[in-house]
C-alpha cells in the first residue's frame, strides 16, 4: 500500500526529472547530492515504484515517472501562485529579491544601484542569479528578470529599460598582426569570438552572421566576461556593448571600421503579476530604473565617425566624434 508522500520530496523528483543530473539539482536546490539521493529514494519507497533511472544522457523518467511528472508540475504551479499571491500584499522594505540579469549589466550597472539601495533600506537583501539558471523565468527562479529582449511569457509585466549600443572590437595586437578584417568578405581569414547565447552576446545574429559569416569562430564564450577578456587578449574579433569596450577601466580595444551599425539592443525587465505589488520588489524595480536612465548617454553614446585610414593615423586616433 502506498505511503504518505512527502510533499517535499517531490520537489527533488522535478528538479532531476528537470536537469537529468543529481549533481545539477542539488546546486538548483542548493543541498548536497547525497540529500537529493536521499529524498528521491524516500519519495519511490512511498510511492512503491521507481521514478527515474540512469541512461548515458543523465537520468529519465521512468514509465512510473512520466505518470506523475506533469501531476507534480502542477502541484509546483499552484503552489507558486499562492505564494506569489501573498507575496504581492506585503508591503515590507525587507527581505530578499531574487534578480536575474547578464553579468555585464548586473556588475557594470546594477551592483553600484544596489548598494545605494541598501543604504535606504538596509532590510532588503538582492540574490544575483546567473540568467543561464533561469530560462523560463518562472516564480521558483526569480523575481525581477532583466534581460535583452522582449520577453515571451504572457503572465509578466515587462517594461522597457532602453537600448545597448555595441561595436564589433579587437585589440590593438591582433589588427597590427592579423590586419583589419574586410567586411565586404564578412571577415574572410580572420577569428571571431562568441557568445554562446544571448546573455553573454545579444548582438542580432542575422546582422552577425552578414559580417562576419566567413571568419573562423575561434571561441565560444558561456559568459560575457569570457568574450571580453578572450577579444582583449588579441583571440579574435567580438562584438561588445560600446560602454564597456569604450569604458576606461577596459583594456585598449579597436572598435573595427567597414561594418553596418549594428542593431541596438532593447533591454528589458520583467516582474510577476503577483509580485509586483511587493514593496521590496517595487523598489528594486525602480533603483534598476533609475540606473539605467541615469546612463542613458553611456549605453548610446553618439556615434563615432572612424578615420579613413589606421595608416594615416596613430592608434589613438582611431576615432573621432562626430559632430
Amino acid at each position: 500500500m502506498m505511503s504518505l508522500v512527502d510533499w517535499d520530496d517531490l520537489r527533488f523528483f522535478l528538479a532531476i526529472a528537470r536537469s537529468g543530473s543529481f549533481s545539477v539539482a542539488a546546486r538548483a536546490l542548493r543541498v548536497t547530492q547525497s540529500t537529493v539521493g536521499r529524498r528521491l529514494a524516500s519519495l519511490e519507497a512511498a510511492i512503491g515504484a521507481r521514478l527515474l533511472y540512469r541512461t548515458n544522457e543523465g537520468y529519465v523518467p521512468t514509465t512510473a515517472g512520466e505518470a506523475i511528472l506533469s501531476h507534480v508540475e502542477r502541484v509546483e504551479s499552484e503552489t507558486l501562485a499562492l505564494v506569489r499571491a501573498v507575496q504581492g500584499y506585503d508591503s515590507r522594505l525587507e527581505g530578499n529579491v531574487r534578480v536575474a540579469a547578464p553579468d555585464f549589466i548586473a556588475s557594470r550597472l546594477l551592483v553600484t544601484a544596489f548598494s545605494a539601495l541598501s543604504l535606504r533600506h538596509p532590510k532588503i537583501s538582492i540574490d544575483l542569479i546567473d540568467p543561464h539558471h533561469t530560462p523560463g523565468f518562472s516564480a521558483k527562479d526569480c523575481d525581477v528578470s532583466i534581460r535583452p529582449g522582449r520577453f515571451e511569457q504572457p503572465d509578466l509585466i515587462v517594461r522597457s529599460l532602453g537600448q545597448l549600443s555595441f561595436g564589433l572590437y579587437a585589440s590593438q595586437d591582433y589588427v597590427d598582426q592579423q590586419g583589419e578584417p574586410n567586411f565586404a568578405t564578412a571577415c574572410d581569414g580572420h577569428r571571431l569570438i562568441l557568445g554562446r547565447d544571448a546573455m553573454a552576446s545579444p548582438v542580432d545574429p542575422v546582422w552577425l552572421h552578414d559580417m562576419t559569416g566567413r571568419a573562423t569562430v575561434a571561441l565560444k564564450a558561456t559568459s560575457f566576461e569570457t568574450l571580453l577578456g578572450a577579444v582583449a587578449s588579441g583571440y579574435g574579433i567580438g562584438a561588445l556593448p560600446r560602454f564597456v569596450a569604450e569604458s576606461p577601466t577596459c583594456p585598449k580595444l579597436v572598435r573595427l571600421r567597414g561594418c553596418t551599425l549594428v542593431p541596438q539592443v532593447e533591454l528589458w525587465l520583467g516582474v510577476h503579476r503577483e509580485t509586483r505589488g511587493s514593496a521590496r520588489v517595487r523598489q528594486v524595480i525602480d533603483a534598476v530604473a533609475r540606473a539605467i536612465a541615469a546612463r542613458e548617454r553611456l549605453l548610446n553614446p553618439p556615434e563615432l565617425e572612424l578615420v579613413p585610414s589606421v595608416a594615416e593615423a596613430p592608434p589613438a586616433a582611431l576615432f573621432r566624434q562626430s559632430a
